[in-house]
C-alpha cells in the first residue's frame, strides 16, 4: 500500500442525453485530474437519468458496445487516473439490465464491475412509488478489488441500507467503500450523511460516495452532497448542492489505526435470532 492519495467525487445532473452526459461528465473528470485527484468517482447513472423502464431498457448495451464504458475507458487513458465509472445500464437476461458499476485502471483496462444487489423498490411519503426490479436484474456477489492504494469494496446507492454487505466488503479485506449514487431528495436529507458515516465508522473504512444532483424530470429529484468520509466517520468533503467537483486527501494508515482502536471487524458473534410470537423453538 502506498502513501496518500487523493480522491475526487463528480457531482452532475444527468438526464436522457447520453451524448451531453457524457460530455459534462468528462470536463469534470479533467478538471478534477487537473487539481490532482488519483482516483475518480462519478455517480449512479451517470450515463443516462430516468425512471422510465423503456428508457432504462433502450439505453442499455452489452459492455463491448457501450458507448459510455468505451468514453469512461478512453477517460482513464486520456488522464492517467483510476476511475470508478458509478453505474451504467448493461444488458442482461430476460429483457431486464444490470445497474453496473465499473473500475477502470490508470490504462483504461476493467480492474473489476459489481452489479447493484438490492433493488429500490419502495412507496414514498410524497406519493412516488418506484420498482427497480421491474427494470432491472438484481446482482449476487459482493466485489473487492485492489487498487495501487489498497483494496476497495464496491456497491450502489440503496444498497447503502444494508449494513451487513458493508462488513462483508471490510472483512473481505476493503480499506475503501464506493457507493456511486441517485438518491433521493427526500430521503437524502433525513438519511444520506448519517448512513454513510455509520457505514464508515461500522468499518473504519474510507466511504466516496458521488451522488447525483437537481431535477430529472419526471418528478425525481436527486440530493447531491456527494460526501467523502474517513474511517473516524468524518466528512472529509461534502458536494453540497449543484454540480461539481469535491476533493479529499487519503491516508490510507487512518484505516489500520481505526480499526486497532476499535476492532470491532474482528468481535462479530453468531447467536439465535429472536423467536417471534406463535413460533415453536427449534429442539
Amino acid at each position: 500500500m502506498s502513501g496518500t492519495f487523493k480522491v475526487a467525487c463528480i457531482q452532475v445532473n444527468a438526464g436522457l442525453d447520453m451524448p451531453t452526459n457524457l460530455a459534462v461528465a468528462g470536463d469534470l473528470v479533467r478538471e478534477a485530474r487537473s487539481q490532482g485527484a488519483d482516483l475518480i468517482a462519478l455517480p449512479e447513472n451517470v450515463a443516462l437519468m430516468t425512471v422510465r423502464g423503456s428508457e432504462i431498457r433502450a439505453g442499455a448495451r452489452a459492455p463491448e458496445d457501450h458507448p459510455a464504458l468505451a468514453v469512461f475507458r478512453a477517460l482513464a487513458r486520456e488522464t492517467g487516473a483510476w476511475l470508478l465509472a458509478g453505474s451504467i445500464g448493461i444488458k442482461a437476461e430476460a429483457g431486464k439490465v444490470a445497474n453496473r458499476s465499473y473500475l477502470l485502471d490508470a490504462a483504461g483496462e476493467i480492474a473489476g464491475y459489481y452489479d447493484k444487489i438490492h433493488m429500490f423498490d419502495v412507496d414514498l411519503p410524497s406519493g412516488q412509488s418506484f420498482r427497480e426490479s421491474e427494470g432491472f436484474q438484481a446482482g449476487n456477489r459482493a466485489c473487492v478489488y485492489d487498487t495501487p492504494w489498497g483494496p476497495i469494496g464496491l456497491s450502489i446507492c440503496y444498497d447503502l441500507r444494508f449494513p451487513r454487505l458493508y462488513r462483508a466488503l471490510a472483512q473481505g479485506g476493503a480499506s475503501y467503500l464506493a457507493v456511486p449514487a441517485a438518491f433521493m431528495h427526500e430521503t437524502g436529507k433525513a438519511h444520506w450523511h448519517v448512513l454513510l458515516r455509520a457505514r464508515a465508522i461500522e468499518t473504519g473504512s474510507y466511504v466516496i460516495a458521488p451522488c447525483m444532483w437537481g431535477d430529472h424530470g419526471g418528478g425525481r429529484r436527486t440530493y447531491g452532497h456527494s460526501l467523502i468520509v474517513d474511517p473516524w466517520g468524518e466528512v472529509l468533503a461534502d458536494g453540497g448542492e449543484g454540480a461539481g467537483i469535491v476533493l479529499a486527501e487519503i491516508d490510507p494508515r487512518r484505516v489500520t489505526e481505526a480499526r486497532a482502536q476499535i476492532p470491532a471487524l474482528q468481535h462479530g458473534r453468531s447467536f439465535a435470532m429472536p423467536e417471534r410470537p406463535g413460533e415453536e423453538s427449534a429442539t
